[in-house]
């Protein structure tokens, strides 16, 4: 039975007709099931089973967008929850670009960074104030709030913010690794989000603990940006954006020094490797996508406050890194989207289901024990279990495969050429 269930597996053909009865089933059953979360992640595990498939990379790419661009949203709008829906997609896809950046930093470069959350608040924080009154209570010139246009400029002013924040992190840290650039960046964290809490004097920047509320929505082309399934979209073409710009950057003379770095710092410079420039680069381009999400953060949001930004919510985003698998770009992303999903979705309809049974059958439930409080210990436990039985992530990072033959004969081509280069020079 193993030996034809192999024999299918490996026929693409098949996997192709595998594939579509599997969406067509999925999709079918959240048009019969609309308000089912279980119908729902089925259809969005397809793109799990997509990644797994012999096909054609481009081909991956084109199906996976129709999925997530065409086919989900199409289906779920026909549920009255069609908007918790599409928050939790617009979730995923703000938190897999946030743990994507953070992977830069600690899967490639392997510098730990716990207070990765602030980039994200400097981001918030920059389209928060000026397209708000806020920036009227500072700024001696110019009209606030600016209009919902601005919003796509602000886009890449957050990246730019974020990245310089990152840099100024990165500077006194240079000479420090491991544990203690744990704690100086958990330090970061706290002081960015103390000095957030508390710059509403002597100038009143960012309200203090007030927050700033009626922060303007984005415009396209005039029209006003307000539901999550519009938000929905920003986010997934944000995210695609960031994938393609991390595989980029992996695979090149950069990303490869950030290896280099991460594996063994005297022998990287050594080799030539400037560290400074290096571990630079990690910060200032990871905090750049955290600082872009954290524009759309505060434009989706409407309103935002320095306790959006706490520690937990940093170790949050390192725990989908490493749950996803340290320096595995699609291991990452699944890290964010289980973590995102089992946090708004799995573990709330938990709560709510056990709340129901509690009312109905009359089962008492101590306070100490309510499925609300309890939902932490129970993400908890999931976490660990996933630990002990995946310890390099759920989908670990590999190696670029080299072919050593085509190298030897790359090789071998370049040092004919330097000879032939030589004895024409000498022969002239």
């Amino acid at each position: 039975m193993s030996a034809l269930f192999d024999k299918i597996a490996q026929n693409k053909k098949n996997q192709v007709i595998l594939f579509i009865a599997y969406v067509v089933l999925t999709g079918l059953g959240l048009f019969l099931l609309p308000d089912s979360t279980i119908a729902f992640l089925l259809l969005l595990f397809s793109i799990l089973v997509l990644y797994y498939l012999n096909f054609n990379l481009r081909a991956k790419w084109v199906t996976g967008i129709a999925i997530l661009a065409v086919l989900v949203p199409l289906i779920a709008s026909h549920s009255d929850s069609y908007q918790t829906y599409m928050e939790v997609g617009t979730l995923v896809g703000i938190y897999c670009a946030m743990a994507l950046g953070l992977n830069i930093v600690v899967g490639f470069a392997g510098l730990l960074d716990l207070g990765f959350i602030a980039f994200f608040a400097v981001g918030a924080y920059t389209y928060a104030i000026f397209a708000s009154g806020q920036a009227s209570k500072f700024m001696p010139f110019g009209h606030y709030p600016l209009p919902g246009d601005t919003f796509w400029i602000f886009i890449f002013v957050g990246a730019l913010v974020a990245a310089l924040f990152g840099i100024l992190l990165g500077i006194p840290v240079l000479r420090v690794r491991g544990d203690y650039l744990a704690i100086v960046t958990l330090g970061f964290g706290e002081i960015i989000r103390i000095l957030l809490n508390n710059m509403d004097h002597p100038l009143n920047i960012t309200n203090g603990s007030m927050g700033i509320a009626s922060i303007t929505p984005p415009k396209f082309f005039g029209i006003s940006i307000g539901n999550a399934s519009q938000f929905y979209y920003i986010a997934l073409g944000i995210f695609l954006v960031v994938i393609y710009v991390v595989r980029k950057l992996e695979n090149s003379k950069l990303g490869r020094s950030w290896k280099a770095v991460r594996d063994n710092e005297i022998a990287a410079q050594a080799m030539g490797i400037p560290l400074v420039k290096t571990k630079l680069a990690a910060f200032a381009i990871g905090a750049s996508f955290s600082g872009m999400m954290g524009a759309v953060f505060a434009a989706k949001q409407m309103f935002v406050d320095a306790t959006s930004f706490t520690y937990l919510e940093s170790t949050m985003v390192l725990v989908m890194v490493i749950l996803g698998g340290m320096g595995s770009v699609p291991g990452v992303i699944l890290g964010a989207a289980v973590v995102i999903i089992l946090r708004t979705q799995v573990l709330t309809n938990i709560s709510d289901w056990l709340s129901q049974m509690s009312t109905n059958y009359g089962i008492p439930i101590p306070p100490a024990l309510s499925p609300e409080k309890m939902q932490l210990l129970i993400f908890g436990l999931l976490l660990i279990i996933f630990a002990l039985y995946r310890t390099q992530g759920l989908i670990p990072h590999k190696n670029r495969k080299v072919d050593v033959e085509l190298l030897k004969k790359e090789s071998a081509a370049a040092a004919l050429e330097r000879e032939k280069s030589t004895s024409g020079g000498a022969d002239s």
